[in-house]
């Protein structure tokens, strides 16, 4: 009986490995807002749905490093779903102080971008395989406001 099991049980993850899972990426992160005390950055995130139903996505955690440092992070709860067959997109907003910009004033050197990676996890939950995170990252520089954008 045991053996039965273990075959049964093989069956199933060589099946559920072999699924095709959901895929994402990072297609643009640019500056939304500048104001006097911080910038707001934005993100789309695509992300591609192989299945033949929607997908509720139960969150997504963020994270934006520039130099080894966190800039900023969060957590979007309940977002919405990913369409059956098809592409979604998703924008993750965020706002970064100019305090914390001015102590990254040596990554900015002499070509005025900051250099950045940006960390996105998409939770979901997928029939049978469960709940299931989708880590997806970006690395890039953003050429960021000089003192007339602002004024």
């Amino acid at each position: 009986m045991a053996t039965l099991m273990d075959k049964a049980k093989g069956f199933v993850v060589d099946k559920v490995v072999g699924m095709e899972k959901p895929s994402a990426d990072i297609t643009d992160v640019s500056i939304k807002h500048v104001n006097t005390d911080s910038v707001t950055l934005d993100a789309d995130v695509d992300i591609m749905n192989p299945y033949s139903h929607d997908l509720p996505i139960g969150g997504i955690a963020y994270r934006l490093r520039s130099a080894d440092k966190v800039i900023a992070s969060g957590n979007i709860a309940d977002p919405g779903s990913i369409m059956a067959n098809d592409k979604t997109r998703f924008n993750i907003p965020m706002k970064v102080p100019y305090n914390f910009i001015i102590t990254l004033m040596k990554d900015l050197g002499k070509d005025g971008d900051l250099d950045y990676e940006w960390e996105v996890g998409l939770t979901m939950h997928i029939p049978i395989v469960g709940k299931f995170t989708l880590p997806i990252s970006k690395e890039g520089a953003l050429k960021m406001p000089t003192l007339s954008d602002i004024f």
